[in-house]
């Protein structure tokens, strides 16, 4: 058994944490509108949906999360029928807790409206299209086309600074994971041989 104060065994247990430190993060979660909560837009601010969709990326492991008063308000899952009529009934998922996670877990296109009579009349609905690798999405009530573009953020106000943009290319492991787990093994074989 290995002296646990050995200098050995010390580097090979530094160095199978920076192992650990390069592994990339596979999946996000993306709260709806960033700053504004799930609910009615303002007057300052009506298409917050569309222009929230547009600067982000949706992967299968993806989470959205709805913040919303559980009193005042709820989130439905619908058809692309019921988004674009605005119809309440026979939701695919009802979600009414205030905290509300939607967990992306197969390519395709989501509808969501709020689930309260009248407010996806007044735009409170969203629309996200995630593909098999990446994704984007948008609102096709008024198309990613009718929005205007800007620079690489949303037009909305940040307090606190600017919001990060996903990376643009497809989660895996890169070459040096791969590097570090092939050295990671060299030096655990010549650790145990030494011993």
């Amino acid at each position: 058994m290995a002296n646990l104060r050995s200098s050995r065994y010390n580097f090979f247990c530094a160095f199978q944490f920076l192992l650990l430190v390069q592994t990339k993060v596979l999946c996000y979660q993306y709260k709806v509108g960033d700053l504004d909560a799930w609910g009615i837009p303002t007057s300052a601010n009506p298409q917050v949906y569309p222009k929230w969709s547009k600067y982000h990326t949706f992967r299968i492991g993806d989470y959205i999360l709805f913040l919303y008063p559980p009193s005042q308000d709820s989130v439905i899952q619908v058809t692309e029928q019921s988004y674009n009529s605005c119809n309440l009934k026979d939701p695919i998922l009802y979600m009414n807790n205030g905290n509300s996670l939607f967990n992306i877990t197969k390519p395709g296109e989501f509808f969501f409206i709020s689930g309260e009579s009248g407010y996806c009349e007044k735009k409170q609905k969203l629309y996200i299209s995630v593909l098999s690798g990446n994704g984007s999405a948008y609102a096709p009530s008024y198309g990613p086309s009718a929005l205007p573009e800007t620079a690489s953020s949303p037009s909305y106000p940040t307090v606190f600074g600017t919001i990060p943009q996903p990376p643009s290319s497809s989660p895996s492991l890169g070459f040096p994971v791969f590097i570090t787990a092939v050295i990671a093994s060299a030096t655990w074989a010549i650790i145990n041989g030494m011993m």
